[in-house]
């Protein structure tokens, strides 16, 4: 059935209740004209699409007689039902949004079922009806010392520390731009670090260094200015002018980089005859304030040097911006005073389980499996879990969304086009589909969310650990700990059984030796007394043998058990660990149904 629309004009003032979790239960009454209005309506509306025996399909037909036809369906009271569902849709949202100023989340939910609420309900009689709805939580800032509550922020990261070698590259390569030529005297050879100019005229060429056909125009050239540093041509051309002189000509075998723009070049072998026309010797300049200001006027060399350490160090840094972020995220939650609806916190956990379970079965479980793990327990608890962070994520979020338009933090438009650029050209080059109306909102958000964070970095008071990037990657130290926590137990647990076996053993072969003295005092006496001493010694050691042999076999193997048995001890507590994990991943599917039901 269809819902309809009820047009309720000066409802009476509602009733509101602030509970926890940013829920609200509203009380609101539908005056009598509304009710009657309603329930007619919704009659009309069903008469014109249900069939009755001995009705014209579309004729208009008595509500009561469709109540009977209906209840005879088994959809007793279910025009009333519909009725209540439009007087709430317009009563609520009224009293909610206008009334008492609130954004509500989700749909309501009657704190009495709509069947039970449909039998009290009396067209043409005021009507009152209760409803519990979420609504959008209002933030409010910690009390802080600071000028504003989200400056200041402490925490602490580790990142790499700063490059020494980068630096010196960049200072070199400054240098090398306002190096001081000067002419070589006739007939000096050119060498490492010294200018010169060029003709070139170019060939293709074979794995042999023949010349082939002519290079493109663009390939070759007249007063080439070329400066003998590595790396700074193609691999071979430098190399072959180190040792001429001006009025030489030069043959030199080379090869085109493979990243050359130009494909039709790219990796191909080349030979270049090189003219000499002028050489020249560089002159770096001295690191000091007027190499500074040539840089810049007015700038000093400590300036220069400070600025040139900021720029090579923050192009470092990026790579650890996640984890600055990470930081400023955990210490601006802090600040965030803020009640989660628990209907975003079931639709994030949702999210989160859906991930989850994906992996598992990216990772081999099976679906049915998976199914048979699906509880709403399940989902209750992994909820529980992963409750705290979810919670400091909508903190974090709400409270960067409102320092952007506290702080007025816009992105600039040619930033968000840049981005959308680059994302359309991955998805042209994927054959995926590409929605700008919808990527673009996400664009704009996760750049002005990347500024507001530089901007609290700024005005922060973060700590930040310098290390040197030596082992595993992702090294869970927490994790590490609890790990060595878990197995120091199993060791004290082994070695007070092992202690108590011990004493056992000792018992047992204190009384062992005691029998044994007693029975070589008897065996004496025997062999004393028939005068065979010798063999019976004998076989007397050759027995007391056999008791050790047989006691240290039987104490290895009872070791080797309670090892095992240790062992298999982890083994299972891994497994139910695993076997949680994997309730709790299921879970999502059950809130999908639980949500599917509702």
């Amino acid at each position: 059935m269809s819902s309809v629309e009820v047009d309720i004009n000066n409802p009476p003032p509602s009733k509101i209740t602030f509970l926890p979790e940013s829920a609200v239960e509203v009380t609101v009454t539908a005056p009598a004209a509304a009710t009657k209005a309603a329930y007619e309506k919704t009659a009309l509306e069903l008469s014109k699409t249900i069939s009755i025996p001995g009705f014209r399909k579309g004729a208009k037909i008595a509500p009561q007689v469709l109540e009977s036809h209906m209840a005879s369906k088994g959809g007793r009271n279910a025009i009333k039902v519909e009725a209540i569902k439009a007087l709430l849709a317009k009563l609520v949202d009224v009293a909610v949004k206008e009334e008492h100023k609130l954004d509500p989340i989700g749909q309501p939910v009657t704190l009495i079922p709509l069947e039970t609420l449909a039998e009290s309900f009396v067209p043409g009689k005021d009507f009152t009806m209760g409803v519990k709805c979420d609504v959008w939580p209002t933030l409010k800032w910690a009390e802080s010392e600071e000028e504003k509550p989200y400056h200041g922020l402490s925490g602490k990261y580790s990142r790499k520390p700063y490059d020494e070698t980068k630096f010196n590259l960049a200072m070199k390569d400054l240098r090398d731009r306002y190096a001081v030529l000067e002419d070589m005297p006739d007939g000096t050879k050119l060498d490492w670090g010294d200018a010169c100019t060029v003709n070139m005229v170019g060939y293709m060429s074979n794995d042999a260094g023949d010349k082939l056909e002519p290079l493109p125009n663009t390939a070759s050239g007249e007063n080439v200015e070329v400066v003998l540093g590595k790396g700074r041509y193609m691999e071979g051309l430098v190399e072959g002018l180190v040792g001429a002189a001006v009025g030489e000509t030069k043959t030199v075998q080379t090869a085109f980089p493979e990243r050359l723009k130009d494909k039709t070049l790219a990796g191909k072998k080349a030979v270049f005859d090189v003219s000499i026309l002028q050489s020249s010797t560089r002159k770096l300049p001295e690191l000091d304030d007027e190499f500074a200001n040539d840089v810049r006027p007015g700038m000093d060399i400590k300036t220069l040097r400070d600025e040139l350490q900021k720029a090579v160090d923050e192009e470092d840094a990026k790579e650890f911006v996640e984890d600055r972020n990470k930081a400023l995220s955990e210490a601006l939650a802090t600040r965030i005073d803020i009640e989660m609806p628990d209907s975003i916190l079931v639709n994030q956990a949702r999210e989160k389980y859906a991930e989850m379970m994906t992996d598992f079965r990216t990772n081999g479980m099976s679906d049915e499996e998976i199914q048979k793990l699906i509880t709403p327990e399940n989902f209750l608890k992994y909820k529980n879990i992963v409750k705290p962070a979810i919670v400091n994520d909508f903190k974090v979020t709400l409270g960067t969304e409102e320092i952007a338009k506290l702080e007025s933090v816009e992105v600039p438009a040619y930033r968000v086009d840049e981005q959308m650029a680059s994302l359309k050209k991955e998805s042209e080059q994927s054959g995926e589909e590409f929605d700008e109306a919808q990527v673009r909102p996400r664009v704009e958000n996760t750049l002005q969310r990347r500024m507001v964070f530089d901007y609290l970095a700024e005005n922060g008071n973060l700590e930040v650990e310098f290390k040197d990037e030596e082992g595993g990657e992702g090294f869970d130290a927490e994790l590490m700990d609890t790990l060595a926590k878990d197995s120091i137990a199993r060791e004290e647990t082994l070695a007070i059984e092992l202690e108590e076996k011990d004493k056992a053993e000792a018992a047992a072969a204190a009384a062992a030796a005691a029998d044994a003295e007693s029975d070589q005092g008897k065996q004496q006496q025997t062999v004393d007394d028939s005068g065979n001493g010798g063999g019976a010694a004998a076989k007397l050691e050759e027995e007391a043998k056999a008791v050790v042999e047989a006691e240290t076999k039987a104490k290895a193997e009872e070791e080797a058990r309670i090892v095992a048995e240790a062992k298999s001890k982890a083994e299972e507590e891994a497994r139910i660990a695993a076997e949680e994990e994997a309730s709790a991943a299921a879970a999502a599917a059950a809130a999908d149904a639980e949500s599917d039901q509702a």
